[in-house]
């Protein structure tokens, strides 16, 4: 080992420094724009949906609901919604992600009838994340200042205000907003 470290600090007497260096900023700039390009392809619906249980499942549920169609046009990813725009986040929320990469390869939710044995822990872990960062994902669409209260219903703007009066947060009561409604649940049973 002494003689690697050796080695490694011993300076070139064949290759100049700067060539040293100017290789080292050339690694490390492939690297970066690597590893970005990577991050923005595994963000991708593309991405998201090429398991069988994904695009067979949750894209399905999603169809939906207000989140694909809508009279504003506006229609969020999955990583709209499941992955933060923050750098440690983001990155946190990819390695807790490859849970469900790793269910789909193992074969642990790799049919519909075993995804829906298993989607009420993967929800909860969603829900629970979701509760923890004040549903940022949904907050980076939806800004509770700017609703127009007196466009919604009487019922909705209630909840928004008593949501904002005690702290809750919006997957408190939207959690089957774009996911897992039982009709969309039991046809999928009857498509497999």
């Amino acid at each position: 080992m002494k003689k690697i470290w050796h080695l490694l600090m011993k300076p070139s007497v064949t290759v100049p420094v700067i060539l040293l260096v100017l290789i080292g900023l050339g690694v490390g700039m492939v690297s970066v724009v690597a590893f970005d390009q990577t991050m923005a392809a595994t963000n991708t619906e593309k991405f998201c949906t090429s398991c069988h249980e994904m695009a067979s499942g949750p894209f399905v549920m999603l169809q939906d609901t207000t989140h694909f169609d809508n009279k504003s046009g506006v229609r969020p990813t999955c990583s709209d919604c499941h992955v933060p725009k923050e750098f440690l986040p983001k990155m946190w929320r990819k390695i807790l992600a490859s849970r469900e990469v790793w269910g789909a390869l193992t074969g642990k939710i790799n049919t519909t009838e075993k995804y829906l044995a298993h989607v009420g822990v993967m929800k909860g872990r969603e829900i629970a994340r979701l509760r923890a960062n004040d549903s940022q994902e949904c907050r980076n669409c939806h800004e509770v200042d700017r609703m127009l209260l007196g466009e919604q219903t009487v019922k909705a703007r209630q909840f928004h205000q008593v949501m904002a009066k005690e702290g809750k947060t919006c997957i408190d009561c939207h959690q089957g907003i774009a996911h897992m409604s039982p009709e969309v649940a039991a046809r999928l049973e009857q498509a497999d």
